[in-house]
């Protein structure tokens, strides 16, 4: 496999009545067809690193820095009609909130069917072929029906599938999915999952999917991202991050995390809080909530420590001269 997508040293800084370090130095490699999951908590820069890749970000009071390549095209780079060609056929996103996909005004099958045409000039019985064929794949009942009802005339789960059915009409070789199962009940999350599984590795598209929820992660990546403060400080396998989490903050997640926790048990929290990030970190950002920290976490910022072929953890006690 060779990557698809190469993210080096980016970061991201919003200023207005406050300045906000968003991402600070964040490099992730995405092999072609291969899914990768973003795991933290809320506010440590997993959003944003989709939005930096899809130019999604406002212009205005943000400035990015660092590199993102998609097969070799510099992505933060792109303008006008090339950015517009990149976005649908190159990458597509889907969201947690449906509606900031989906068209209220437009029947489903319309908003489907002028996105095709858009990008690949089709004529319209042929795009409203392709309408017809994509809610078929994403398991929606009598999609011939469906296809001239509106958004809110479809249920939370449904409006999901019919968001999926438009990202990937187009064929895109990156899904950057952001929380899209977050507000669905668990039944109808599995269900969504299988179904992104699955028309991933039909598709042979890469997939970046973020998630602040370990269980997750565990149905539909092949490795796994752990971010913090606007940092990865750890990446490995689904099988190395539940067995051998080696970053006190993975540590900590796990830890925290509901699944399979005995009922009325009391659950290991996290302590304190995350950094405001007002200013760039200088030293780990994790070690004012960590166990282990000793003087020299404070001192300076601990880099990404290679510990096998997409293995990498960054804490100075996976340092050699520490352990």
């Amino acid at each position: 496999m060779s990557a698809l997508v190469e993210i080096e040293d980016l970061t991201v800084r919003f200023s207005g009545e406050r300045t906000v370090h968003a991402l600070n130095g964040v490099s992730l490699s995405v092999e072609k067809g291969e899914v990768v999951a973003l795991l933290g908590e809320s506010g440590s820069g997993k959003s944003v690193t989709l939005k930096s890749l899809m130019q999604l970000l406002p212009g205005k009071r943000t400035k990015i820095g660092g590199k993102i390549a998609f097969d070799g095209r510099d992505v933060l780079k792109l303008k006008g009609r090339e950015l517009a060609n990149f976005r649908g056929p190159e990458v597509a996103m889907i969201f947690q909130d449906p509606s900031l996909a989906l068209d209220p005004v437009y029947a489903i099958g319309t908003q489907i069917a002028e996105t095709v045409m858009r990008h690949e000039g089709l004529s319209r019985p042929d795009a409203n072929a392709r309408a017809l064929d994509m809610l078929k794949r994403v398991r929606i009942p009598s999609p011939e029906r469906r296809l001239s009802n509106y958004p809110h005339e479809m249920s939370g789960g449904m409006r999901q599938r019919a968001m999926i059915a438009l990202a990937l009409a187009c064929g895109p070789r990156l899904l950057l999915a952001d929380e899209p199962t977050t507000a669905l009940d668990a039944t109808v999350q599995m269900q969504v999952l299988l179904l992104l599984r699955e028309l991933q590795q039909e598709m042979g598209m890469s997939v970046i999917f973020v998630t602040h929820d370990i269980g997750v992660a565990v149905e539909i990546a092949d490795r796994v991202a752990v971010m913090y403060a606007g940092t990865i400080v750890e990446t490995g396998t689904i099988a190395e991050i539940i067995k051998d989490p080696r970053h006190p903050y993975t540590k900590g997640l796990l830890a925290a995390n509901l699944h399979g926790a005995v009922k009325g048990a009391r659950l290991d929290a996290i302590p304190g809080a995350p950094p405001t990030l007002e200013e760039p970190p200088t030293s780990c950002p994790f070690a004012p909530r960590c166990p282990v920290a000793m003087a020299a976490c404070h001192a300076a910022r601990p880099p990404l420590i290679s510990k096998g072929p997409g293995r990498a953890v960054a804490c100075i006690l996976e340092a050699e001269s520490v352990l």
